[in-house]
């Protein structure tokens, strides 16, 4: 059994608070490299940690708001342009590759037209359905997040080790089954203790760490309240660029 490591590329919300990158985390083992979700600002994120986009081999996506996918038009274009050879994944809901490509084409007309001198697979994840994505095995917790598709939790695990995924979500009990034998749970904690709609908050999350029989936690996704209010936290919470290793 190898060691995993995962490292915060973007911890950020949609908006940038706190001067973060948008959701991206890098995952590397034997097997090689995956993202799980991969926001618009990810391949500057990736360049400034000197992560090289060419060693991905899998992108997991939680759900299709453009600060959790909309870096991936970007990262097929830069793989063109630095002649990429090596097969790309990209594992998400239902309607991913149209999203995706309807992406491309409002950023890069008629860029979905051009050959590549890769493949890009599209390969798309089915709520509790564990689906083998090179060398990880991804199951979908559905969450409730409006998204235009389902938005899920993933729940990775890769040689042996075991890393939750919220995605954005209100609390939702489908969060305890998805986080149940983890070695990690990244969550987004997006307030302190306001209540609002599709966005979970720490106060709840706080409340329900009994229920979560994980290793460990670690908050992400954090709005500028959050972040405010982040030496009132009994929990961990993401910086962009930390390395986590299981």
């Amino acid at each position: 059994m190898g060691q995993i490591e995962l490292q915060f590329l973007g911890s950020g919300d949609a908006f940038g608070s706190g001067g973060r990158f948008q959701t991206c985390l890098l995952v590397r083992g034997e097997g090689g490299a995956l993202l799980i979700d991969c926001g618009a600002s990810s391949l500057i994120a990736m360049k400034r940690a000197g992560v090289d986009p060419g060693e991905i081999g899998w992108v997991l996506l939680t759900h299709l708001h453009g600060d959790h996918f909309g870096g991936v038009p970007f990262m097929v274009l830069d793989a063109q342009f630095s002649r990429r050879t090596r097969p790309l994944v990209i594992a998400g809901p239902p309607g991913t590759r149209a999203r995706v490509e309807a992406a491309m084409e409002v950023f890069f007309p008629n860029s979905t037209r051009v050959a590549r001198r890769f493949t890009t697979e599209f390969v798309e994840l089915a709520e509790r359905v564990a689906t083998q994505v090179g060398p990880v095995t991804v199951t979908p917790f559905e969450v409730a997040h409006a998204s235009g598709a389902p938005s899920y939790a993933l729940r990775v695990e890769y040689d042996r080790k075991i890393i939750v995924y919220s995605g954005d979500t209100e609390w939702t009990e489908s969060l305890v089954e998805a986080a149940r034998g983890a070695d990690l749970f990244v969550c987004e904690a997006y307030f302190f203790d306001k209540k609002i709609k599709y966005h979970l908050d720490y106060a709840t999350l706080r409340d329900q760490r009994k229920r979560l029989e994980c290793s460990r936690i670690i908050l992400t996704h954090m709005s500028q309240d959050m972040l405010d209010r982040l030496d009132e936290s009994e929990m961990e919470y993401a910086t962009d660029g930390q390395i986590v290793v299981l």
